[in-house]
Protein backbone atom coordinates (compact mmCIF):
# COMPACT_ATOMS: atom_id res chain seq x y z
CA UNK A 1 0.00 0.00 0.00
CA UNK A 2 1.34 3.05 -1.22
CA UNK A 3 1.15 6.32 0.72
CA UNK A 4 3.01 8.97 -0.84
CA UNK A 5 0.01 11.41 -1.65
CA UNK A 6 -2.58 13.46 0.13
CA UNK A 7 -5.03 11.23 -1.80
CA UNK A 8 -3.48 8.41 -1.18
CA UNK A 9 -3.78 8.76 2.51
CA UNK A 10 -7.32 9.11 1.86
CA UNK A 11 -7.97 6.45 0.20
CA UNK A 12 -6.00 4.22 3.20
CA UNK A 13 -8.26 5.88 5.81
CA UNK A 14 -10.98 5.34 3.84
CA UNK A 15 -9.80 1.67 3.38
CA UNK A 16 -9.25 1.13 6.93
CA UNK A 17 -12.53 2.80 7.90
CA UNK A 18 -14.67 0.33 5.32
CA UNK A 19 -17.14 2.83 5.23
CA UNK A 20 -18.17 5.39 2.46
CA UNK A 21 -20.12 7.96 4.60
CA UNK A 22 -17.11 9.46 6.35
CA UNK A 23 -15.36 10.85 2.60
CA UNK A 24 -16.42 14.56 3.85
CA UNK A 25 -14.60 14.09 7.14
CA UNK A 26 -11.47 12.58 6.20
CA UNK A 27 -10.05 15.81 5.59
CA UNK A 28 -10.73 17.34 8.97
CA UNK A 29 -9.36 13.43 10.61
CA UNK A 30 -5.72 14.38 8.92
CA UNK A 31 -5.94 18.00 9.89
CA UNK A 32 -6.48 16.87 13.49
CA UNK A 33 -2.82 14.80 12.65
CA UNK A 34 -0.93 17.80 11.73
CA UNK A 35 -1.97 19.48 14.77
CA UNK A 36 -0.75 17.34 16.92
CA UNK A 37 2.62 16.61 15.36
CA UNK A 38 3.05 20.21 14.63
CA UNK A 39 3.10 20.69 18.34
CA UNK A 40 5.15 17.47 19.38
CA UNK A 41 7.53 17.46 16.91
CA UNK A 42 10.85 19.00 16.42
CA UNK A 43 12.43 17.53 13.63
CA UNK A 44 15.86 18.49 11.92
CA UNK A 45 13.55 18.59 8.30
CA UNK A 46 11.25 21.40 9.80
CA UNK A 47 14.43 23.66 10.73
CA UNK A 48 15.12 26.65 9.45
CA UNK A 49 16.75 29.84 9.10
CA UNK A 50 16.08 33.51 7.88
CA UNK A 51 17.65 36.93 8.21
CA UNK A 52 16.88 40.18 9.30
CA UNK A 53 18.37 43.66 9.22
CA UNK A 54 17.91 46.07 12.36
CA UNK A 55 17.70 49.47 11.87
CA UNK A 56 19.44 51.78 13.90
CA UNK A 57 16.58 53.42 17.17
CA UNK A 58 14.23 50.43 16.29
CA UNK A 59 14.34 47.49 18.55
CA UNK A 60 11.84 45.47 16.77
CA UNK A 61 12.10 43.14 13.56
CA UNK A 62 9.16 40.69 12.35
CA UNK A 63 9.29 36.90 13.10
CA UNK A 64 9.11 34.79 10.17
CA UNK A 65 5.13 33.79 9.27
CA UNK A 66 5.79 30.11 9.65
CA UNK A 67 7.69 30.17 13.00
CA UNK A 68 6.69 27.55 16.04
CA UNK A 69 9.98 27.43 17.88
CA UNK A 70 12.68 29.29 17.95
CA UNK A 71 15.96 27.10 18.23
CA UNK A 72 18.93 30.26 18.25
CA UNK A 73 18.92 33.80 17.60
CA UNK A 74 22.24 35.91 16.85
CA UNK A 75 24.24 38.72 15.02
CA UNK A 76 26.13 37.79 12.28
CA UNK A 77 29.10 39.80 13.98
CA UNK A 78 32.57 38.58 13.82
CA UNK A 79 32.83 36.64 15.84
CA UNK A 80 28.81 36.06 16.01
CA UNK A 81 26.39 37.50 19.05
CA UNK A 82 24.81 34.75 20.57
CA UNK A 83 21.31 36.50 21.66
CA UNK A 84 19.79 35.37 25.33
CA UNK A 85 16.21 34.72 25.43
CA UNK A 86 14.41 36.49 28.09
CA UNK A 87 10.57 37.35 29.65
CA UNK A 88 9.39 40.97 28.83
CA UNK A 89 9.50 41.57 31.97
CA UNK A 90 13.42 40.17 32.55
CA UNK A 91 14.33 42.43 29.50
CA UNK A 92 12.79 45.28 30.48
CA UNK A 93 14.64 45.77 33.56
CA UNK A 94 18.24 44.00 31.68
CA UNK A 95 18.34 46.55 29.81
CA UNK A 96 16.97 49.38 31.36
CA UNK A 97 19.40 51.82 31.30
CA UNK A 98 21.60 50.23 28.25
CA UNK A 99 20.47 52.71 26.02
CA UNK A 100 21.46 52.18 21.83
CA UNK A 101 23.99 49.24 21.76
CA UNK A 102 24.78 46.56 20.37
CA UNK A 103 22.02 43.61 21.25
CA UNK A 104 22.46 41.20 23.33
CA UNK A 105 19.29 40.08 24.28
CA UNK A 106 15.62 39.69 23.24
CA UNK A 107 12.28 38.82 24.06
CA UNK A 108 8.83 37.61 21.55
CA UNK A 109 6.23 40.66 21.49
CA UNK A 110 3.67 38.95 19.14
CA UNK A 111 4.89 38.68 15.91
CA UNK A 112 8.24 40.76 16.60
CA UNK A 113 10.99 40.05 18.21
CA UNK A 114 12.56 42.51 20.69
CA UNK A 115 16.00 43.81 20.96
CA UNK A 116 18.05 45.23 24.00
CA UNK A 117 19.99 46.87 23.68
CA UNK A 118 18.16 48.95 21.11
CA UNK A 119 20.27 48.79 17.96
CA UNK A 120 23.31 51.89 17.38
CA UNK A 121 23.44 50.77 13.75
CA UNK A 122 22.83 47.82 11.31
CA UNK A 123 22.99 44.27 12.06
CA UNK A 124 22.38 41.08 10.59
CA UNK A 125 20.43 38.74 12.55
CA UNK A 126 20.11 34.80 11.89
CA UNK A 127 16.95 32.99 13.67
CA UNK A 128 16.86 29.37 13.24
CA UNK A 129 13.55 28.25 14.14
CA UNK A 130 11.16 24.94 13.62
CA UNK A 131 8.37 25.51 11.46
CA UNK A 132 4.62 23.93 11.29
CA UNK A 133 4.46 20.65 9.42
CA UNK A 134 3.32 21.89 5.47
CA UNK A 135 -0.68 21.07 5.63
CA UNK A 136 -1.86 18.47 3.10
CA UNK A 137 -4.49 19.45 0.64
CA UNK A 138 -5.27 19.18 -3.00
CA UNK A 139 -3.11 21.51 -3.88
CA UNK A 140 -0.06 20.28 -0.93
CA UNK A 141 -0.03 16.86 -1.85
CA UNK A 142 2.80 15.61 0.22
CA UNK A 143 5.14 17.07 2.19
CA UNK A 144 8.31 15.82 4.48
CA UNK A 145 6.34 13.58 6.99
CA UNK A 146 4.02 11.99 4.56
CA UNK A 147 7.08 10.67 2.78
CA UNK A 148 9.25 9.53 5.73
CA UNK A 149 6.64 8.66 8.38
CA UNK A 150 3.49 7.75 6.34
CA UNK A 151 2.18 5.40 9.37
CA UNK A 152 2.29 8.58 11.63
CA UNK A 153 -0.41 10.10 9.39
CA UNK A 154 -2.50 7.34 8.91
CA UNK A 155 -2.20 6.10 12.41
CA UNK A 156 -3.17 9.72 13.69
CA UNK A 157 -5.79 10.26 11.01
CA UNK A 158 -7.36 6.92 12.06
CA UNK A 159 -7.26 8.02 15.94
CA UNK A 160 -9.46 11.50 15.45
CA UNK A 161 -11.91 8.91 12.78
CA UNK A 162 -12.33 6.75 15.52
CA UNK A 163 -12.95 9.03 18.11
CA UNK A 164 -15.65 10.98 16.14
CA UNK A 165 -17.02 7.79 15.58
CA UNK A 166 -17.17 6.99 19.91
CA UNK A 167 -15.21 3.68 19.28
CA UNK A 168 -12.99 4.06 21.83
CA UNK A 169 -11.23 0.66 21.74
CA UNK A 170 -10.13 1.49 18.55
CA UNK A 171 -9.64 5.12 19.25
CA UNK A 172 -7.23 4.04 21.50
CA UNK A 173 -5.92 0.99 19.48
CA UNK A 174 -4.51 3.29 17.02
CA UNK A 175 -3.32 6.21 19.89
CA UNK A 176 -1.42 3.55 20.90
CA UNK A 177 0.77 3.24 17.45
CA UNK A 178 0.62 6.68 16.67
CA UNK A 179 1.83 7.61 20.06
CA UNK A 180 4.58 4.96 19.26
CA UNK A 181 5.59 6.17 15.99
CA UNK A 182 6.26 9.75 17.29
CA UNK A 183 8.17 8.44 20.06
CA UNK A 184 10.34 6.70 17.36
CA UNK A 185 10.53 10.10 15.39
CA UNK A 186 11.46 11.91 17.96
CA UNK A 187 14.36 9.88 19.40
CA UNK A 188 15.28 9.54 16.19
CA UNK A 189 16.08 13.28 15.41
CA UNK A 190 17.80 13.45 19.16
CA UNK A 191 19.87 10.85 18.21
CA UNK A 192 21.22 12.45 14.79
CA UNK A 193 20.99 16.05 16.60
CA UNK A 194 23.68 15.42 19.53
CA UNK A 195 25.51 13.13 16.79
CA UNK A 196 26.93 16.21 15.18
CA UNK A 197 24.12 17.90 13.58
CA UNK A 198 23.82 21.52 14.52
CA UNK A 199 20.50 22.49 16.27
CA UNK A 200 20.33 25.53 19.29
CA UNK A 201 17.64 25.61 21.44
CA UNK A 202 16.04 28.38 23.85
CA UNK A 203 13.27 28.61 25.69
CA UNK A 204 10.97 29.94 24.01
CA UNK A 205 8.05 28.27 22.22
CA UNK A 206 5.26 29.75 19.65
CA UNK A 207 2.00 29.46 18.70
Amino acid sequence: MALSTYSDLKTAIANFLARDDLTSQIPDFIKLAEARMSRELSSRTQEKRATATTVAGDGFISLPTDLRSIRNVQLNTDPFTILKFHTAEMLSKEYSQSGNGKPRGYTIIGTEIQLRPIPDTTYTVEIVYGEGIDSLSDTTTNNTILTRHPDAYLYGSLTNAYTYLMDEARATQYDGLFTRIMSEIIRDTEDARYGGVLSMKTTYRGK
